[in-house]
């Protein structure tokens, strides 16, 4: 174990030598310059294999995206400074792993797992910029570089960082993510691999919101405390850190490729390895009240850790005539918790959950008459977990504007790793529990028609659902576990309107937990409304979009954050919310450039009083105008 992160990086230092043997794919400077490849030759390849390429375009979606997570937040409500964390509007169950997730996960926003890491293939080198400003002295930044040295060689290099200091006291964020990645086939592309590192690290101070007296302040819009830096707040003295540092390789080798593009038969065997390295740590230079006692009266400081080795062998079938089969046999081995043991009047808290695990998983796909058909599951069969899911799903495509799909899902997994041992130098943050395995079933259609609607139907059952929550009596939270059954309806509705240069963007979101609200707090609906107008000037050479956009949700009882777990808990004490956002923009693009500016909640400075939360004591962002830009070079 102790070996793994070296041995993996020989072998990637090994693949990266082994491909300066292939000529590298670039002209002599005495060749007359050729014209610029189409640019879907520039491809991005997910873990999956699904392929597709740089988009240089410009529409009021590069705008959604454009921002620290580098996509569509409409679901998300961000905290008041970037690089910080975001209350969620609305929930997804789309990952199905089979032993618990790490602590923190509030601060897992813009963190990239191996399933968020992409491959490149590119005929010259590809490089892109982004840039947006933050909150008072820092910047927001994301550099990209990809070549292809050969036809058959790929690497990337990649570093996304933020460092903004924010507009309250004590609350400067400071994130970087590394990337390294890289692939090769041989020429006949028999066999090929995939390996990628990341060393990702996000910091933030903590300040514990604001005070009873500053909300006051805040509330009714006192002028003398539009400098928010004047607002005091519960601490300024704890900050919490969330690093993981992984390395992640995947070979594949074709035994068998006969046949053509109407008749073949293949059989593809690999490999998979994965070792991750992450640890959380809250420090704080001395205790707060808010939190209850501790056992140490300075320099309080708790660190959780985790070790994740997995590795597995698998076989793909494919055949024009059955389809596509995959069968994987994967070994896991964790260890999670902290270097000392608690002896306690209510008995002992260990420090670790560690174990190894043995996992099967399939998966099938087919297109039959028109109908794309898709299934995979996994079963842990040996180890001290139990876990296993199972999803299908069938679509079908009518014709390039319209189409359906139908899917079904079970899962079932212990709960998160902090929900069943956690430790803290506050005496409230203790805890080992022995929770059930949480179990979700989800059903959802999806229709999507340009002419009609783009519409997704979702109904998700969770059984012994587990979550974190404040005791009657008591002021900090701690894990639970719901008896009972929580039922959960979600529908989203997208439709474009255009005519000619307006155009007008809705997304309706209306969800409802039926049963179990009192630990599953949603806003019933969220909606977002962009009416934009667009041209194109100077002689075409720049096309430009400005418009204004509207957002809003309904309020609830919006999910508190705690700093020293670095996650959320439920509330049934404040409704927030029912409060409008809009933002005016401005976006061009010239030649490959994008170029955006955009007065953020512009509203904020017409209203006479301010309700505006992301969390119960967390201020949402005030009125700003921030732009940035978005750069490719095709060398």
């Amino acid at each position: 174990m102790k070996n793994t992160p070296l041995i993996l990086l020989l072998c990637l230092m090994g693949v990266t030598a082994f491909s300066q043997n292939f000529p590298a794919n670039a002209t002599s400077s005495k060749k007359k310059k050729k014209d610029k490849p189409p640019i879907e030759l520039y491809k991005i390849i997910s873990l999956d294999r699904d392929s597709t390429y740089v988009d240089t375009t410009l529409s009021y979606k590069k705008e959604y995206a454009f921002n620290y997570l580098r996509k569509d937040n409409f679901e998300l409500l961000p905290f008041s400074n970037v690089g910080q964390t975001y209350n969620s509007l609305a929930y997804t169950f789309d990952r199905f792993n089979l032993k618990p997730l790490f602590a923190a996960q509030s601060h897992h926003f813009n963190y990239q797992h191996a399933e968020d890491i992409y491959y490149y293939h590119t005929p010259t080198p590809l490089t892109e910029l982004y840039f947006k400003t933050a909150f008072e002295q820092g910047q927001q930044m994301d550099a990209f570089f990809t070549t292809n040295t050969s036809e058959q060689f790929n690497f990337s290099l990649s570093y996304k960082g933020v460092r903004s200091l924010g507009k309250y006291q004590n609350i400067l964020a400071s994130t970087g993510n590394f990337r390294f990645t890289s692939n090769y086939h041989t020429k006949d592309q028999r066999y090929n691999i995939r390996v990628h590192m990341t060393a990702q690290d996000i910091l933030n101070q903590e300040n514990g919101g604001l005070t009873e007296t500053s909300k006051a302040l805040f509330e009714s819009n006192d002028s003398e405390f539009t400098d928010r830096g004047r607002l005091d707040v519960n601490f300024e003295d704890a900050e919490n850190k969330l690093e993981g540092l992984r390395f992640f390789g995947i070979q594949e080798y074709q035994l068998i490729r006969a046949g053509d593009s109407t008749s073949y038969t293949r059989l593809t065997l690999g490999n998979k390895i994965s070792y991750e390295d992450r640890f959380y740590e809250y420090r704080q230079d001395a205790p707060y009240d808010g939190f209850g006692p501790s056992y140490v009266t300075s320099d309080l400081k708790k660190t959780t850790k985790l070790e994740d080795f997995q590795i597995d062998a698998r076989a793909t079938l494919e055949n024009n005539v059955i389809g596509r089969l995959g069968m994987t046999v994967g070994y896991t081995d964790y260890n999670y918790g902290y270097n000392s043991i608690l002896e306690l009047e209510e008995g002992r808290i260990t420090n670790r959950i560690k174990g190894d695990l043995v996992h099967v998983a399939a998966s099938y796909d087919k297109q039959y008459k028109g109908f794309d058909l898709y299934a995979s599951g996994a079963l842990n069969v040996a180890g001290d977990l139990d876990a296993n899911y199972l999803r299908a799903g069938a679509g079908y495509q009518f014709d390039a504007n319209n189409g359906v799909e139908a899917k079904l899902s079970i899962h079932s997994v212990a709960p998160n790793f902090n929900l069943l041992l956690n430790q803290s130098d506050y005496v409230n943050y203790n805890w080992q529990t022995a929770f059930n395995n949480v179990k979700t079933q989800e059903f959802g259609f999806v229709l999507r028609s340009k002419k009609i609607v783009d519409a997704e139907v979702t109904y998700t059952g969770i059984d012994d659902y587990a979550y974190f929550a404040v005791k009657a009596q008591d002021s900090t939270p701690t894990p639970h576990q719901y008896n009972e059954r929580v039922d959960y309806l979600k529908v989203k509705l997208e439709r474009e309107f255009k005519v000619g240069k307006f155009g007008l963007m809705n997304t309706i979101l209306f969800q409802q937990a039926l049963s179990g609200e009192e630990v599953f707090n949603v806003p019933e609906i969220v909606t977002r409304q962009t009416l934009y107008f667009e041209d194109e000037w100077f002689k075409k050479a720049m096309f430009m979009q400005t418009g204004i956009n509207f957002k809003y949700f309904t309020s609830y009882n919006m999910n508190g954050y705690d700093p020293v777990l670095a996650e959320f808990y439920v509330q049934n004490n404040e409704e927030l919310g029912g409060f409008p956002l809009f933002d005016i923009f401005f976006s061009a693009k010239v030649r490959q450039t994008r170029i955006f500016f955009k007065w953020e909640h512009f509203n904020q400075l017409f209203n006479s009083t301010n309700q505006h939360y992301s969390a119960p004591g967390y201020p949402y962002r005030d009125a700003v105008i921030r732009f940035g830009l978005v750069w490719n070079f095709f060398l």
